[in-house]
């Protein structure tokens, strides 16, 4: 299955890991991209000389290409942008801001930069700025989302640039692949099916509530604040939602979520942990190898589409 993505990217198939924070370490990003898809290290806003070790430790797993994701909004995001380029990253993605000021080094640099987007006129405005794709990801996404939902972003933000466009945002198997190819993607980004993967350093605990989720299991919190997340409903969840509805400052709101990331991914803290999560959930059934995710959903993608879209 080649598109302009994978031959971006020089990967077999045209598939990203999305750049978790916490989840998308060098484990993972590496099984992925041994499996043919582009595994991502995210960055968030762990110290630089973390994100370097976690690149170094990849390489060791894998010798095929993968990326970083780099979060704008990051204090260290300049020396985190240093360290892809001193570390011969060969790809890079990015959410929260614009990749202006960094652009030119990467480029400069041979990295190919992939911003993560959630509406027409950001896409537009990364495309002008030397962007080589863009990620566009519906709210349907876990974590951080936007107001657009996947299958009406996708296509809109396909007539509007030239570069390759990336679908993320619901998207769990073949069906999601072959939708998006026909909405005018080229390539996929996946997150919540890979929490689960038997590589994901993720505790069993919130993998087992993301195989047990159902379609209705996901709320999103923080709409007041303008920073909008997606996660599976817990404790917490109900918590900040009651909260927010009185009223609470950002303050009250920022100090219950304090942490809570780490909480549910290394601790298994499924009652006051944020358990990110798309609404993909309801659509994960088992933890399987990296492998056996990439060559299942593309197995069944190739299936579903006309056969211009993968020889």
């Amino acid at each position: 299955m080649q598109t302009r993505v994978s031959k971006l990217l020089g990967t077999k198939y045209p598939v990203i890991q999305g750049g978790m924070a916490w989840v998308a370490e060098y484990h993972l990003a590496a099984a992925v991209s041994n499996a043919g898809g582009l595994g991502i290290i995210g960055a968030a806003s762990a110290p630089p000389e973390v994100v370097r070790e976690q690149i170094r430790e990849a390489k060791k797993l894998t010798d095929k290409p993968f990326g970083v994701n780099v979060m704008l909004l990051n204090p260290n995001a300049a020396e985190v942008a240093q360290i892809v380029i001193e570390e011969g990253v060969k790809v890079v993605t990015t959410g929260a801001g614009s990749p202006a000021k960094f652009m030119e080094a990467w480029k400069n640099a041979g990295v190919v930069v992939i911003p993560v987007v959630a509406s027409v006129a950001m896409a537009k405005m990364m495309e002008r700025g030397g962007a080589d794709a863009v990620v566009a990801e519906g709210m349907e996404s876990g974590g951080h989302i936007g107001s657009q939902t996947t299958m009406t972003l996708v296509p809109q933000v396909a007539d509007a640039v030239s570069i390759p466009v990336i679908a993320a945002g619901g998207i769990a198997d073949g069906r999601g692949i072959a939708a998006s190819m026909m909405l005018g993607a080229e390539g996929v980004q996946m997150g919540t099916r890979f929490v689960v993967a038997k590589e994901s350093i993720v505790h069993a605990n919130y993998k087992e509530r993301i195989i047990k989720a159902k379609d209705i299991d996901s709320e999103v919190t923080g709409m007041s604040t303008g920073h909008p997340i997606r996660v599976l409903r817990n404790q917490m969840s109900r918590e900040y939602l009651k909260l927010e509805k009185e009223g609470a400052s950002f303050e009250e709101l920022e100090h219950l979520t304090l942490g809570s990331l780490r909480k549910a991914v290394m601790d298994g803290d499924v009652v006051n942990g944020s358990l990110m999560a798309g609404q993909s959930a309801g659509m994960v059934k088992k933890e399987q190898s990296c492998q056996e995710i990439i060559e299942e959903i593309v197995a069944e993608a190739e299936t579903l589409l006309p056969e211009k879209f993968w020889k």
